[in-house]
């Protein structure tokens, strides 16, 4: 796996390791049962997926449970996805997916696909760069987004190979910076948004990392205390993280990749620390898993990661369990 996922894996599964037992095996028990006939996962609607299916394998690789039975069926289910045409969220969830399961459970999904298969995705995913700098979401757009930016570097590291031209992406975040703090999603965004904020800032670090540069040279004080602003700004009356600016609601998925920001960032504790974990606390549900945010009434194991994250996160920064 990539260093820098590898990294999140073991920060993650390590904060999770400080919660009560049975809190662990409650989610844990959780996951596994989310897990469908065919080996894979499911959203709150249809059959199972890539998607969802990394974000389960996911969640049982940070509670420690990636392995025996429960990977052996979701390797199957990654096999069966092999030959089929995918979009760049599908083709991250594939690998990273696939990279868990060799790391977990020593299960190679790829290992009967052709030598030069990491060459050939490589050379697709380069198709997919744009005169901006950045990487469209698909063949037929115009122009780089800021997420697909991110997910087309970390499969560039799934795939153990080296991002081209790291320059022209700096470039490219910078033109989808926001002066006052943040970073927009695309070129027609109006406003700066959590999530493409933290995407931003980690591919800049996965950036530095490919250059051996300090990460200073790739984010900048006045930049980063701009980006810090912004950030702790999306936090809400609730305690957890809103989207963006005209988002009242906090969510789980902003808040994960808010708190991880600001984690990297060293700046975790400029939120209301305590208020944030009162936020997390209340998505957690009884009988495990986790909502997405006050609106909701229902959960999924994209959700339920998102909330272990935040509890990972909170017990490397406060010296209490959660």
């Amino acid at each position: 796996m990539s260093a820098y996922l590898q990294q999140l894996t073991v920060r993650l599964a390590s904060g999770l390791g400080r919660l009560p037992e049975e809190q662990r095996e409650l989610h844990t028990q959780y996951f596994l049962a989310a897990q469908r006939e065919d080996g894979g996962f499911a959203g709150r609607m249809g059959g199972s997926d890539l998607y969802y299916t990394a974000f389960g394998l996911r969640g049982l690789s940070i509670l420690g449970r990636l392995y025996g039975d429960p990977a052996e069926r979701a390797a199957s289910f990654l096999k069966r996805q092999l030959a089929a045409q995918q979009t760049i969220v599908d083709f991250f969830s594939l690998f990273y997916a696939a990279n868990l399961l060799k790391v977990s459970a020593g299960i190679d999904v790829f290992a009967e696909s052709k030598l030069n298969w990491r060459d050939n995705v490589a050379a697709f995913l380069e198709t997919l760069r744009r005169s901006d700098g950045g990487y469209a979401k698909a063949p037929e757009g115009h122009a780089g987004s800021t997420y697909h930016t991110f997910l087309v570097v970390l499969v560039m590291q799934l795939l153990e190979r080296p991002i081209a031209n790291p320059d022209t992406i700096v470039g490219f975040l910078e033109s989808r910076r926001d002066p006052e703090g943040g970073w927009r999603e695309i070129r027609a965004s109006k406003r700066a948004g959590s999530n493409p904020s933290a995407a931003a800032v980690a591919t800049l670090k996965i950036l530095a990392d490919q250059t051996g540069l300090p990460f200073s040279d790739y984010l900048d004080g006045e930049t980063k205390e701009l980006t810090l602003d912004f950030l702790c700004e999306m936090q809400t009356d609730e305690g957890g993280i809103r989207a963006n600016t005209r988002i009242p609601i906090a969510d789980l998925l902003s808040s994960f990749t808010t708190g991880l920001t600001l984690c990297d960032l060293d700046s975790f504790d400029e939120l209301d620390v305590e208020l944030y974990a009162r936020f997390v606390q209340s998505m957690e549900l009884p009988a495990g898993g986790f909502m997405a945010a006050a609106w909701d009434d229902a959960h999924d194991v994209e959700y339920s990661f998102y909330g272990l994250g935040c509890l990972a996160l909170l017990t490397t920064v406060v010296p209490k369990s959660f």
